[in-house]
């Protein structure tokens, strides 16, 4: 139920199908958040016509509201949030240190206060797996220690040491949990993925991968911690970096990064699956993906226009509704605004990298990357 298979590849760019418990993921494949359990603002069925194959839950927000035990006993996830397809669990890593000023870190677990109620939390790598299992997603993340994007390099590898030491805790406790029996939902199967850690630093990224491939075998691997305030070109070259180290015959997950140009770069970099809370949280503020640039759907400039938001798409905004009448949702505070715009923006990076998967297959994939990207880059924030 966990396998990997590549059908087509152009340089680093990949082609391929991943089977899950749920269903079969074509990548490479972006993955919609669903947070707190819904990808924001959207319904599980509308989320499904953008062409979505896998949706993410996020460990952290689910553990402190409605809890894992409530997930668990409503069936798991799956049934709880009524998704059929596979989804993804993170391991709330990044959410936890990302809470500066309200967590203490040891070598034993994260110490954090809830935003929500203001008590004390502490999450452990066995306890995260533990979040997860009850929480039943098809995948698991292992939980990481994540460090700011410009970390020097002691800091840097500290977090990768301690990301590994974790991982081995990750590990037995998941097999426990597995062999158990333990893991919520129908199936009753569930896959660990590593991450990545080291920062922007090559040396601690490749020591970090083979940490890593010494404690496998594994379904799927990620990189984590890029898309966090370093440069994009210092992301690319450590993706360059990874590429030809990494199994080919597993999934590459890179993780939080989904902006339009940044999904074509990390293809043409050899990652295969992506996540991001982008599309919906710009898709709120009136902010539009199209091929021909980004849309301010509020600008005055489209308060006569009749022609869709953007012709080349598909999706229940572009084909039903003109730009002239998204504006004026947004202009009177109507809420459908937000959801339409939203759901363009998911339905875009869905079939962006569904696009981009039909170019590896016919070995066209590179020309038409860099045509994208030009015809993108040169109408953006019109």
């Amino acid at each position: 139920m966990f396998d990997f298979t590549l059908h087509a590849s152009t340089g680093l760019a990949r082609a391929g199908t991943l089977a899950l418990p749920h269903g079969t993921v074509r990548t490479p494949a972006f993955m919609p958040v669903g947070t707190l359990g819904a990808v924001r603002g959207l319904h599980p069925g509308e989320v499904e016509r953008t062409g979505a194959e896998i949706i993410l839950g996020n460990t952290y927000h689910l553990h402190l509201r409605p809890g894992e035990d409530v997930v668990r006993a409503l069936g798991g996830l799956h049934r709880f949030v009524r998704w059929p397809r596979p989804m993804l669990t993170d391991s709330g890593g990044f959410q936890v240190f990302s809470l500066e000023g309200m967590r203490s870190i040891t070598e034993d677990a994260v110490t954090f206060t809830s935003h929500v109620d203001g008590s004390r939390r502490t999450i452990t790598p066995e306890g995260s797996m533990e979040i997860q299992a009850a929480l039943g997603a098809d995948v698991a993340m292992a939980f990481d220690h994540v460090v700011p994007g410009q970390a020097p390099h002691d800091l840097a590898r500290e977090g990768m040491e301690r990301t590994l030491r974790w991982l081995d805790r990750c590990h037995a406790r998941h097999a426990e949990l597995v062999d158990q029996g333990l893991v919520a939902g129908r199936h009753g199967s569930q896959a660990l993925w590593p991450i990545v850690q080291g920062g922007i630093h090559d040396d601690l990224r490749l020591a970090s991968l083979e940490g890593i491939l010494e404690r496998g075998p594994w379904t799927g691997i990620a990189v984590g911690g890029l898309s966090v305030g370093e440069p994009k070109p210092v992301m690319h070259r450590v993706l360059e970096t990874l590429a030809p180290a990494m199994p080919a015959g597993i999934p590459r997950y890179l993780m939080g990064v989904g902006f339009p140009a940044d999904l074509l770069e990390g293809i043409a970099r050899g990652v295969d699956l992506f996540d991001c809370v982008a599309p919906t949280r710009n898709g709120r503020h009136g902010s539009a993906w199209t091929a021909a640039g980004r849309v301010n759907v509020r600008g005055a400039a489209h308060r006569l226009e009749s022609g869709p938001l953007d012709p080349e798409c598909d999706c229940e905004a572009c084909t039903g509704f003109s730009r002239a009448y998204l504006r004026h949702l947004f202009v009177a505070g109507e809420i459908l605004g937000l959801r339409l715009v939203a759901l363009h923006n998911v339905r875009f990076l869905v079939r962006l990298a569904g696009q981009a998967r039909e170019r590896i297959l016919d070995g066209t994939f590179d020309r038409w990357r860099h045509e994208w990207l030009r015809r993108y880059h040169e109408r953006e924030g019109t």
